[in-house]
């Protein structure tokens, strides 16, 4: 039921979730409310003495009680609510809704909120289903709330972030927990989610550990570290029990050696880290650089030609049946030693041509023995594209000839465009091992016969793409932080393998559950940033999978201020209004700035502007023609062939390799 109640009988609810707010967020709340009034209702239920508690909407009443203090509002004024009758589960769920689609939630509100549906007796498929989300992000939420309590309300102040929180998570134990929270806020160095993943997993380190190597013992102790010896335990058994001091001095030791050999070889940068290897996340947004292998000098080519002349030497012994069993051990023992110099005379460094280096950089990682080991590739920042001369891109949608509208956007609004529309289909790929499958062996089979001159979809044969835009991140799309999730879910014990046989072996060991989310992962990682448009953004086999799969785009990305129409001319907004709502609805703002006209706009595309149920509707289904997964038209001669696999084949035409062959 829809009442209008004064300001002052309304009350916090105790089951809205939301416990924490963005001041900055709540100043803009307050100066909309304040310049246009009230857009939506509150909703509402009875509580004693007349009041009535906000379920959802809570920012709105804190924001007009501000202007009741600033005496814009009454304290008495009519505020308009739907007042609901249900249960208290009823209520919780309802705040929940309500706040997913508004100000982004604290994950620590959002783990709290979840915990108490899943306490009702919700199933984690029931709350998924519920608020749109996949079984993986409430299960990674429902983890957020089982974290030790001085951790948890590390998370909710927003003292650490997400990503240190979930490696936090990677026990169980909430003991270890805090010893390790209080460790990293000593006040030693500022933790990231590896350093903190390490020390929860090992509370003391052992002699053997390669940053125990790297720092030394003695540093070690002088620094204050304390050490733990048992009657039978050496220098590499004995554990090292300030695990946060010892990260500190590694880091300190490996972020001078790295300067070091910046200086040294003249480049722009060199990144350090504490592991074994170049994770993903610290090379993403790098490109790799072309570089050949050192030439050899004139002393190491006399050299080689030395060798060689002495392995046929001792080969002609092996090749001699009457050779005596000990002429025979010595010639393979040289022959052994001649096979490892001459590998190591041609195990050449690249070298970078001189005009790049200025600009390149390489990774220096820690070898398991505890020495700095500077990586042997180069990496480079990718560069923008340029924007053309006209200072846009002509996007025509439709086919070719049709007098559809022309929009022009902006190099800049394309790229950007692209790579959000990329992690849309990345996760559906990501999310269906299956189909991501298909999609290598079908990428890697047809190599071989692959035309040089049209782009690739995908990046199987080469570096995993980081977008035309170098530190470019859609932090409020959908798609992306659920993709950020799926990768933080994935099981990586197999890392710890010493070497790559070890690895591979632990990795096999895995269950075909975490090996094909890796799948999943690894193909999804590949694509590259396209649109539906004509030029070098296209690219049809892209759109082909996304028809394929059935995504519906305007579940994951709508057109905001901030993304596409601050970005967009005033006549590409009111025609978006036209689609819609008709001349009627555009005519209502042909007189409004470009500004509030594009705040304007992304209330009515986001279903928050008062209008009728019909245009309401268009609207949330409405984006950009460059966004949609268009459907290929049929070739001539050909019959459409649908996605349910309707014409000349039925089930089959579905089913995966393995299935085919059984």
């Amino acid at each position: 039921m829809i009442k209008s109640i004064p300001l002052n009988k309304l009350v916090q609810s105790p089951r809205n979730v939301r416990r924490h707010s963005d001041p900055a967020a709540d100043a803009e709340l307050k100066a909309s409310i304040a310049a246009r009034g009230l857009l939506q209702n509150l909703i509402v239920r009875p509580a004693a003495k007349g009041k009535f508690e906000v379920e959802a909407g809570e920012r709105r009443r804190r924001a007009m009680l501000a202007l009741a203090d600033d005496k814009a509002l009454a304290r008495d004024h009519e505020v308009t609510c739907l007042v609901l009758e249900d249960n208290a589960e009823a209520a919780v769920e309802t705040s929940l809704a309500e706040n997913f689609h508004r100000l982004a939630m604290n994950p620590a509100d959002e783990a709290q909120a979840f915990a108490a549906l899943v306490t009702g007796g919700a199933t984690v498929e029931d709350v998924a289903r519920r608020f749109g989300q996949t079984v993986r992000f409430v299960e990674g939420r429902l983890r957020l709330a089982t974290l030790a309590p001085v951790v948890f309300e590390a998370l909710a102040s927003g003292q650490i972030t997400l990503d240190i929180a979930k490696a936090f998570g990677a026990t169980s134990d909430q003991d270890i927990q805090t010893r390790v929270f209080e460790q990293v806020s000593s006040g030693y160095y500022a933790p990231n989610p590896d350093s903190v993943r390490r020390m929860v997993l090992s509370g003391t380190v052992r002699g053997s550990d390669p940053r125990a190597r790297l720092v030394g013992r003695d540093a070690y102790i002088a620094a204050g570290g304390r050490i733990e010896r048992e009657l039978f335990d050496d220098d590499d058994s004995e554990s090292w029990a300030d695990v946060a001091l010892l990260e500190s001095l590694a880091t300190a030791k490996m972020e001078e050696q790295a300067k070091a050999l910046a200086a040294e070889q003249g480049l722009a940068w060199v990144k350090p880290t504490l592991d074994p290897y170049a994770s993903h996340d610290l090379v993403e947004g790098l490109v790799r650089l072309l570089a050949e292998p050192a030439p050899l000098s004139e002393a190491e080519l006399a050299r080689l030609g030395e060798l060689d002349a002495a392995y046929d030497v001792h080969a002609a012994i092996l090749e001699d049946e009457d050779s005596a069993e000990e002429a025979v051990a010595a010639a393979e023992a040289a022959i052994e030693a001649i096979e490892r110099e001459c590998q190591d005379i041609r195990a050449r460094p690249p070298v970078l041509a001189p005009e790049l280096k200025a600009e390149a950089g390489m990774v220096l990682v820690l070898s398991r023995d505890g020495t700095p080991v500077l990586q042997p590739v180069f990496y480079g920042e990718r560069q923008a594209e340029t924007a053309s001369t006209d200072g846009g891109i002509e996007v025509v949608p439709g086919e070719e000839g049709s007098d559809q509208r022309r929009a022009t956007l902006s190099r800049r609004l394309v790229d950007e465009l692209a790579m959000q529309r990329r992690d849309v289909l990345a996760l559906h790929v990501a999310s269906d091992p299956g189909l991501a499958l298909d999609i290598m062996v079908f990428t890697l089979a047809d190599a071989d016969i692959h035309d040089w001159r049209a782009r690739a979809a995908t990046t199987l044969r080469a570096p995993v793409p980081a977008g035309p835009i170098a530190g470019f991140e859609a932090k409020d799309a959908q798609a992306s932080l659920a993709l950020a999730e799926l990768r933080c879910g994935l099981d990586e014990s197999w890392r710890v393998g010493a070497d790559a046989n070890s690895r591979f072996d632990l990795f096999r060991a895995l269950s075909d559950d975490s090996r094909a989310a890796w799948l999943g992962f690894v193909v999804a990682r590949s694509l590259e940033a396209s649109l539906n448009m004509a030029g070098e953004r296209q690219l049809p086999f892209q759109d082909h999978l996304g028809r394929l799969i059935g995504i519906d785009m305007a579940q994951w990305w709508r057109p905001t201020a901030a993304n596409y129409f601050d970005r967009v001319s005033k006549q590409v907004i009111l025609d978006a209004l036209t689609d819609v709502g008709g001349l009627e609805l555009s005519s209502r703002f042909a007189s409004v700035k470009k500004g509030d006209l594009a705040m304007s706009a992304e209330r009515v595309f986001a279903g928050t502007y008062i209008t009728e149920v019909e245009v309401r509707e268009k609207a949330l289904a409405w984006m950009p023609e460059v966004m949609r997964f268009a459907a290929a038209a049929p070739h001539a001669g050909e019959a459409e062939i649908d996605s349910a696999g309707a014409e000349h084949g039925g089930d089959d035409e579905h089913k995966s390799p393995r299935e085919l062959a059984a």
